[in-house]
């Protein structure tokens, strides 16, 4: 593949700034500027530029050439000047061009190449250090260690947060402390993909996304189970299993998780992590394409896993999401009374494993509160028919500054 150029023309429109850029107002040493955030990671880390260019940015709709825009530059800007400053955009990667497109395919196709993940979530959301992490993780479970809890002997699967360890580090030692003492040999991992969405052509067929790589985190390496992965990639049924794991290169649900197996098990163990998009289609036909690939994945599971006492489930989800940064016109705090009743079903069928129920739940108003683990927990519970659990915490993080919160809480389950 040829390397491609940067935006070089004055009569062909300008590309567009990309749709999936969140363009922010920040104030930063006393100055006004416009930060650029990409989920994806694309573009240039911590580029901003002046608050006025707010007004330029405005009218890239993708007609406009640099020529067409002659009659609107400021006194003393050229066009050589203007084209400048879309090439910084595109240099950035901004813009919706051919060059960014490029960039794009060239880190994705790396990263699912890699047979190894490296950690997004180390330095930003715990300590990257080992030593500092690891005295971290102490102190927050030396905390709880007092408070005397009966661990229980054995346990096949854990539901747990995967929100930012900052807000909820005492939610996590809840869930985690329990399964402190268990020595499986592979965990099955299911968690929400917060990015498949960006990808409908990889993943609308297939909402089971199969991470074939080692988890390169702090406190050591997690390998995967190769052996397995192999067998879920060569199944001859439809269980809507994708190999393309690039929805995983800039998510957090499953290396939070990994980040409190690696601190609490010294045993080896080996993993097969599946991040799982959306089932919103349950919602309207419950027997459709999706269901039955559903039908088959967990078919698939349970045989393979379920009496296999060496194997653990870890399912990683938080629950409600809500308030204006979410979408809602109304701040979360004047939703928290019907969230938590909403939540406390939520858990108790996750815990008694009322599959039909909580799908029921979650039809009504489809999904109401945003709950991004239904997809992993609905899919667990469907896998294991015959296990109940029970609820171990529930928390509410108030982001009351941006008028929002996530609630999250955990499911310990134990053998059949």
């Amino acid at each position: 593949m040829s390397e491609e150029k940067l935006f070089d023309s004055k009569s062909q429109p300008i590309p567009p700034l990309r749709r999936d850029i969140q363009v922010i107002p920040i104030q930063e040493n006393g100055s006004a500027l416009l930060y650029f955030h990409d989920q994806r990671g694309y573009a240039t880390s911590d580029f901003a530029l002046k608050r006025e260019a707010g007004q330029l940015l405005s009218i890239l709709d993708g007609q406009k050439s640099i020529n067409d825009l002659e009659p609107h530059l400021g006194k003393g800007i050229s066009k050589d000047d203007l084209l400048q400053f879309i090439q910084l955009l595109d240099k950035n990667r901004v813009l919706a061009s051919d060059y960014f497109e490029q960039h794009a395919e060239t880190i994705e196709a790396k990263y699912e190449a890699s047979t190894v993940h490296q950690s997004v979530t180390a330095g930003n959301s715990y300590p990257a250090d080992p030593n500092d992490l690891k005295d971290y993780l102490d102190n927050a479970f030396a905390k709880h260690a007092q408070e005397n809890l009966n661990l229980p002997d054995s346990a096949k699967a854990l539901y747990a947060p995967h929100i930012d360890p900052r807000v909820a580090l005492e939610s996590y030692v809840k869930a985690f402390a329990p399964i402190r003492d268990l020595k499986p040999n592979r965990v099955i991992m299911l968690a929400t993909s917060h990015h498949a969405g960006l990808y409908p052509d990889l993943y609308q067929n297939n909402p089971f996304i199969l991470i074939n790589k080692d988890f390169n985190m702090p406190l050591g390496t997690i390998p995967r189970d190769q052996k397995a992965i192999k067998k879920l990639q060569h199944a001859d049924t439809d269980m809507g299993i994708s190999a393309h794991d690039r929805a995983h290169r800039m998510e957090h649900s499953l290396e939070l998780h990994l980040l409190f197996l690696s601190y609490l098990w010294d045993h080896e163990y080996e993993i097969v992590p599946f991040v799982i998009r959306g089932l919103d289609d349950l919602y309207y036909v419950e027997d459709g394409h999706l269901g039955q690939q559903l039908n088959n994945f967990s078919a698939f599971l349970n045989k393979k896993y379920a009496d296999d006492n060496d194997t653990f489930f870890l399912i990683s989800g938080d629950l409600a999401h809500i308030g204006k940064k979410f979408g809602d016109d109304s701040p979360a705090a004047t939703m928290f009374d019907d969230v938590k009743s909403f939540d406390q079903r939520f858990l108790e069928h996750g815990s008694q494993n009322s599959r039909a129920a909580m799908l029921e739940l979650m039809k009504k108003d489809y999904d109401p509160y945003r709950i991004c683990g239904f997809p992993p927990l609905y899919t667990f519970l469907q896998a294991m028919p015959n296990i109940q659990g029970e609820i171990l915490s529930y928390d509410l993080w108030d982001e009351r500054e941006r008028d929002s919160a996530v609630t999250f809480g955990s499911i310990l389950y134990n053998d059949q």
